[in-house]
């Protein structure tokens, strides 16, 4: 009997689990009917109550964190924020941190049981300290990584804008590997392949296309900027240290040694947020990814061990 070839988006993590040494969790694909008919959509590690809940930055999804999950082994919730992953587009392109908190605060009352440790990269930790400063009661504590606010990453390097800002379809996700590693993004071809293969979707039409409204979004923006329009500026940031001074939770800031956020900017996170610690990985922005045994041992050591 010929036995058919996994191609489903877990069927990446028996490897990573292999290679990491640790059991491979139960991981359920979750999706939620928010109010105003959008949904959001989430992954849930193991199948016990949830404590650890993780938050993507911009242009990503839930599986940047697999490695991280796998390795912390713990019951958690990894969500794909608005406009990412499986989670609808907002028709309205409001991504800013406030709005993609109700959404995530309408998943925990749904999806968990008590307070979250809730860990949120670049423009996760502004919506987890969002999160955290309107609704303390589902937050135990905030993990901030790589970011603080002032910092726009939005917009990122020129061949990360070169990337995004191109064509939004493709004919193939070959191709679209391809283009991702003549800029010099991903690693080995195996683990660009992974990447481009967790955030694209086939059309009806058999066109290929992110599944993240920001890479239509910067298209658009660049085809106005040709075009002589001038940019709405980016809002994502101005509420940022408001919401920081209102958590009242224990909150850490991991500053990435080769990432976005300055020895200066960390400074002045201190500065600002006194009773925050202020934790040096040696990583890229994207700690999760280059750095995940020890960002998983950070946030493991804030919560109970606790298998999966």
């Amino acid at each position: 009997m010929e036995v058919a070839i996994d191609i489903s988006e877990f069927s990446y993590l028996p490897a990573q689990a292999d290679s990491l040494g640790v059991p491979l969790p139960e991981v359920a694909r979750l999706t939620l009917r928010l109010d105003d008919g959008r949904t959001l959509s989430a992954l849930r590690f193991g199948t016990e109550a949830p404590r650890v809940t993780l938050l993507h930055g911009a242009g990503l999804n839930a599986h940047t964190w697999d490695t991280t999950a796998l390795s912390l082994a713990q019951p958690l919730l990894a969500i794909d924020l608005a406009g990412h992953g499986d989670s609808s587009w907002r028709d309205d392109a409001d991504y800013t941190p406030r709005t993609l908190a109700r959404d995530v605060a309408a998943a925990l009352d749904a999806w968990t049981a008590q307070p979250q440790i809730v860990v949120g990269q670049s423009l996760g930790g502004l919506t987890g300290a969002a999160l955290a400063a309107s609704r303390p009661d589902l937050v135990s504590e905030l993990i901030v990584v790589d970011i603080t606010p002032g910092i726009d990453v939005t917009a990122g390097p020129a061949a990360l804008r070169e990337f995004y800002a191109g064509p939004t379809d493709f004919a193939s996700r070959d191709e679209l590997v391809d283009k991702a590693m003549s800029l010099g993004f991903g690693g080995t071809r195996p683990e660009t392949e992974r990447g481009v293969f967790l955030n694209t979707r086939v059309r009806a039409d058999g066109r290929v296309e992110w599944k993240h409204h920001f890479a239509h979004l910067a298209a658009q923006a660049l085809a106005a900027h040709d075009a002589g329009s001038a940019a709405a500026p980016s809002a994502l940031h101005e509420t940022g240290w408001d919401d920081l001074a209102a958590v009242r939770s224990p909150i850490t800031l991991v500053r990435a040694a080769r990432g976005f956020v300055s020895e200066a900017d960390a400074a002045e996170f201190q500065r600002r947020v006194p009773a925050a610690d202020v934790i040096v990985l040696d990583a890229t922005h994207n700690v999760q990814e280059t750095a995940p045994g020890a960002l998983s041992t950070l946030i493991g050591s804030a919560a109970p061990a606790r298998g999966i």
